[in-house]
Order: C-alpha cells, then sequence, then structure tokens
C-alpha cells in the first residue's frame, strides 16, 4: 500500500487520520471494561504504528520529557517495594505505554484536530450509551441514576463535560465553521442532556467551572496581553473572595442540596480520611502503584463491603492526591502535582503572553478541568483513561517547537516503513 507520509504524521495534513484515531480512543477508554483487551490493542494500533513512518517525528528527543515522565518511571520503580508487585509491574507498564501513545499523538496531530476527534469521540460514545445504558441504584442515597454504559455516572457525567467542553472551545476558541460548527452543537446538546441524565453533582459543577474558564480565556484574547495579565489577576482574587463568601455563607450546602446530597459528599469525606489513615503506613514512597484496591488485603475489602461494591473493582478514594499518596507516598504526589502544575500554569502563561494562542487556551481548559476533578477523582492516575491522555498531551504541547507555517513534508507517495523512503532519501531528522 502506498501512502503519503503527511497524511498520518504531518500536522494540519493528516486532520481525517487523527481526528479518527482520536475518536475511536475516546471510545476505547470509555468502553474498553466492555470490549476487552482487543480493544486496548486497536487502541495502540492506532498510535504506535506511526513511529515505523517516520521515527524521528514522531518521538522527538524524549530527553525532553523528563519532567513528564517522571511520576510514571517512579510509578513503575514501585514495583519494587510494592504490597501486589505482579499487579504493579503491570499496571506500571500500561501506564507508561499509554503516555507513550499521548505523546505521539501530540507529535502527531495539531489541537484543532484534537478538538474535532473529542467532538466526534464524545459524541460517539453518549450516544453509544443512551442507546444502551442503564440505571443503577445508589445503594447509600436510595436514589437511582442514570449510569449510560458505564458502571458508574461520575464517568458519564464526565464525557459529558468533555462533550461540552470541546464543542464550545471548537466554535468560540478553534473558529469551527460549517459542518463542524452543526456537528459541535449537536454534540454539545447531547452533553448537556446526558449530563443532566447522569446527576453527577461534580461533573455538573465542574462543567459550568470550566465553560466559565472558556469564556474568561476568550474575553483574555481580546485584550492586549499587558493587560490581560492585570484583568487576569483582579478576576482570580474576585473569583477567590467569592468562592470563600459563598462557602462561608453556608453556599455549598445548598448546591449540595439541590443534587440530594450532604455535606458527606454521599461518604466522600469517609474516604478520604480512610485514604490519609492508609498513607500513614508508608508515607514517603507508598504501598505501590494500583496496589491498595486489591481483592483478598484486608482493608481494600473492608471498604468495599461497606460501599456495598459488590464487584470488588473499581473503586477508588475519589481523590486524585489522597490515592497518589496512598500507592506512590509524597515523592509519587510531590512528582505528579507538579506535572499537572506546570501544564496548567505553563499553558495559561502563553495565554497571558502570547497576541495569539488558541491552542494554549484550549488545553489550559483542559488542564483546568483535569485539575477541578482532581479533588473528587483520579481521571489522571490509570492508563486508558481519557484523563491521562489528555494531561500528557496538554504537558507534551508545552514542549513542542513551533514550526514556521510554510513547512511541509514532501506529499510524495512512498511506502510506509522505517528508516529510508522509497525514494532513497534518508527521513528528515525531528
Amino acid at each position: 500500500m502506498r501512502i503519503a507520509k503527511s497524511s498520518l504524521i504531518e500536522q494540519g495534513r493528516n486532520r481525517a487520520y487523527g481526528t479518527a484515531a482520536v475518536a475511536l480512543s475516546l471510545f476505547v477508554f470509555a468502553y474498553s471494561a466492555r470490549f476487552g483487551q482487543v480493544s486496548i490493542l486497536a487502541y495502540y494500533a492506532l498510535w504506535l504504528p506511526l513511529v515505523l513512518v517516520d521515527y524521528r517525528r514522531v518521538l522527538g528527543n524524549y530527553a525532553r520529557y523528563s519532567w513528564i515522565f517522571a511520576f510514571a518511571v517512579f510509578a513503575c520503580l514501585s514495583v519494587f517495594w510494592s504490597a501486589a508487585p505482579s499487579l504493579t509491574a503491570r499496571t506500571g507498564v500500561q501506564y507508561l505505554s499509554h503516555i507513550v501513545c499521548a505523546l505521539i499523538a501530540m507529535r502527531t496531530i495539531d489541537v484543532r484536530t484534537l478538538s474535532r476527534g473529542a467532538v466526534a469521540g464524545t459524541g460517539l460514545v453518549l450516544v453509544y450509551s443512551l442507546l444502551f445504558g442503564v440505571y443503577h441504584l445508589d445503594p447509600l442515597d436510595g436514589s437511582y441514576s442514570f449510569v449510560g454504559a458505564f458502571a458508574s455516572k461520575n464517568q458519564l457525567g464526565f464525557y459529558a463535560s468533555l462533550g461540552v467542553y470541546f464543542a464550545l472551545a471548537a466554535v468560540f476558541l478553534l473558529g469551527e465553521r460549517r459542518h463542524w460548527l452543526v456537528l459541535s452543537g449537536g454534540v454539545a446538546l447531547l452533553a448537556a442532556y446526558a449530563l443532566m441524565a447522569s446527576q453527577s453533582a461534580t461533573s455538573v459543577l465542574t462543567t459550568v467551572a470550566v465553560v466559565a474558564v472558556l469564556v474568561a480565556v476568550r474575553v483574555l484574547q481580546a485584550l492586549r496581553p499587558a493587560s490581560r495579565r492585570n484583568l487576569f489577576l483582579a478576576g482570580a482574587i474576585l473569583a477567590i473572595a467569592g468562592t470563600f463568601a459563598f462557602l462561608n455563607a453556608g453556599g455549598a450546602d445548598l448546591v449540595l442540596g439541590a443534587f440530594g446530597k450532604d455535606s458527606t459528599l454521599t461518604g466522600r469525606t469517609y474516604l478520604w480520611q480512610q485514604g490519609l489513615e492508609a498513607a500513614r503506613a508508608n508515607p514517603l514512597f507508598g504501598m505501590g502503584y494500583q496496589a491498595y484496591w486489591v481483592q483478598g488485603f484486608p482493608e481494600a475489602e473492608r471498604l468495599w463491603e461497606e460501599f456495598f461494591i459488590a464487584s470488588r473493582a473499581g473503586f477508588h478514594f475519589h481523590n486524585t492526591f489522597i490515592e497518589t499518596v496512598v500507592e506512590t507516598g509524597l515523592v509519587g504526589l510531590v512528582l505528579l502535582c507538579l506535572l499537572l502544575v506546570a501544564t496548567l500554569f505553563g499553558h495559561l502563561g502563553r495565554v497571558l503572553s502570547r497576541s495569539v494562542d488558541p491552542d494554549s487556551a484550549v488545553l489550559f481548559g483542559v488542564a483546568a478541568l483535569l485539575a477541578m476533578r482532581a479533588f473528587v477523582e483520579i481521571d489522571i492516575l490509570t492508563p486508558y483513561h481519557v484523563g491521562s491522555f489528555l494531561l500528557y498531551f496538554s504537558a507534551g504541547k508545552l514542549t513542542a517547537v513551533r514550526r514556521a507555517s510554510h513547512f511541509r513534508l514532501p506529499d510524495l507517495p512512498v511506502k510506509v516503513y522505517s528508516g529510508r523512503g522509497a525514494d532513497g532519501i534518508a527521513d528528515m531528522p525531528s
């Protein structure tokens, strides 16, 4: 088969492939538990073979990514002291390879392609959930909620949040028009419906917050860089002061009451307490990546029973920072927080300092959503999850060197393999 290299790995000219690859990746992340290992292999097949096309361009210089890989490498090293070494070894390698795929995606597709793929992918995920979804009883509060084709309403809510955000970002930050404008509008409406149906307070509140961030970024883009920083600083101070005033006035209980929840967040505060207690056993290095929720371990079994988790799987402390310190200790927590904070403020810095940077505007919103959800979920801590894929994609874009707009790979038909092309000319270095 003869195919142009640019249609696979050149940003801006591989949008058909990139959009499809991102959309299918999101579908795999959502339903790999349903479709099994074959879906994970399909995910790898979307990204890893691109290395064979032009390994220098697709991989780049991994020495520049040391701060991105730091947490994943430490998670893999925790196998040496893990309470469940075989599980830590397997999941650690999965997480590391998942990051490699995210960085390959970062090197080969641009943010517009990511956005289009996310719009199409979340739309596909939500349509599948609406067609084949079910309602689950929450034994803690006795309510029924729509979970779609997931095992948790919070995961359905997360994909709905992503659908709303990327649909709005595609139109208002990236300026999509014509058929992508229509598709984005349809996905936004579908996602809003799924968000309401899930009744996930976490997802609704974080969606409202990230839409507010999107609006604020859009306003900032209309100003000169010098004015942006002053307005952002003033807005941040007002937002923090307003939040504290709202919480002190009992606003949190009012909001939670609207979703039928109390101040314990349906048992999450108890879970957080149990997680902090577990972290004391090995506060520096933790008990090993993914080594707490293991069948047969007394504390995990006790919490599964207390929270009516009959499957004895798929549970966590509902807080990224607590989960991280339990599994990888304070060392792992620092490494993960550095990654999250660097990604968030790195893109914010570009938004505030550059005259036009819609890419960082989009990725700053993504990082803000993941940072907000980190206090109540663990989206960035596991392999084959859309949250971790987006985090490492966003982090990697901070290392990307801007190329001249006129630069293009030769659009000549060549056979897809590594080394020298069919025309005998060596591949161009990254």
